[in-house]
């Protein structure tokens, strides 16, 4: 019988560690698991998609080591397969702030997240469509969500969460609201908004957590979040206590949904994140979701 195959995509300027050693463990884990592995390192931003698009189809398994961006650029590569010959997917986080695999509990010790890879049934999880591109976990506007690409790589190497509150609070004197239309499925929401996210994740950006018993990876819909600006200083005080209590759900100053779909419409374009990596936006952006559009190991 011939040996299952796996493609290990390797970011080497993801994380805070550049020693292999942890990387040849794991790699060592997937053949004793009795898979072949090719291993390729990325040069370049996008290089991961290229590589999972072109090549995926021919391994039965895709491991990408990196952050959030590098996951994110394996999904979007993968998602570009036909269904039927799409390979599974599997994590190893090596970046700074890895808000996925603090949502769904996967090892930053490579050799410990490769194992329990091997260990596991495989999991359907659902993908975003945000226009052409898909995400994973996360798409986002306002505060925040510049921080995931102004902050320099090796600032995000050295301080990981602590960069990007840094670089959070200090663009909160210059915030500037954003005017946009949102329809969540039948409902419309149109005002100034300081941050929104649809997000399938239990963690945002590494500083808001929602309850995992809000979360379901693979029900077919997302968390939007949404955060009004404040008209008064009593409504100012209600949204301040309410984001340091992670009370998302039933806070007057908050609005928080699961939805299916969302068209965003703005007089301008605005910077949205995908999975903290940089997107242009457009007028008018429409937000979908595949069901169970990627298989993952974890």
């Amino acid at each position: 019988m011939d040996d299952k195959k796996l493609l290990f995509i390797v970011n080497p300027r993801a994380g805070k560690t550049k020693s292999l050693a942890p990387l040849f463990d794991a790699a060592a884990i997937y053949s004793e698991a009795g898979y072949l592995v090719s291993v390729r390192k990325t040069t370049h931003r996008g290089e991961a998609t290229e590589l999972a698009e072109s090549l995926g189809p021919e391994f039965d398994v895709v491991v990408c080591h990196g952050g959030d961006g590098t996951l994110n650029e394996t999904v979007n590569g993968v998602m570009r397969i036909p269904q039927e010959y799409r390979p599974l997917v599997s994590y190893l986080p090596g970046g700074s702030t890895n808000d996925f695999a603090a949502s769904l509990n996967i090892s930053s010790n490579p050799a410990e997240a490769a194992a329990s890879a091997m260990r596991m049934k495989p999991r359907s999880l659902d993908v975003g469509k945000f226009g052409e591109r898909n995400f994973v976990y996360v798409a986002s506007f306002g505060a925040f969500t510049k921080t995931t690409y102004t902050v320099q790589q090796d600032i995000k190497n050295m301080f990981g969460h602590f960069a990007y509150l840094l670089e959070g609070v200090k663009n909160l004197d210059t915030l500037c609201p954003y005017r946009m239309k949102i329809t969540a499925d039948d409902e419309v929401f149109d005002g100034e908004y300081l941050f929104g996210a649809i997000s399938n994740s239990t963690s945002i950006a590494g500083l808001m957590k929602l309850s995992p018993d809000e979360v379901s990876f693979d029900d077919g819909k997302f968390e939007l979040l949404l955060v009004p600006v404040p008209r008064t200083p009593a409504a100012m005080q209600a949204l301040i206590l309410a984001l340091i209590n992670k009370d998302y759900y039933d806070s007057e100053g908050l609005i928080f949904r699961h939805v299916k779909h969302v068209t965003a419409e703005t007089a301008e374009d605005i910077p949205w994140t995908l999975d903290g990596e940089y997107d242009p936006g457009a007028p008018v952006v429409e937000i979908g979701i595949e069901e169970n559009g990627v298989t993952m190991l974890l």
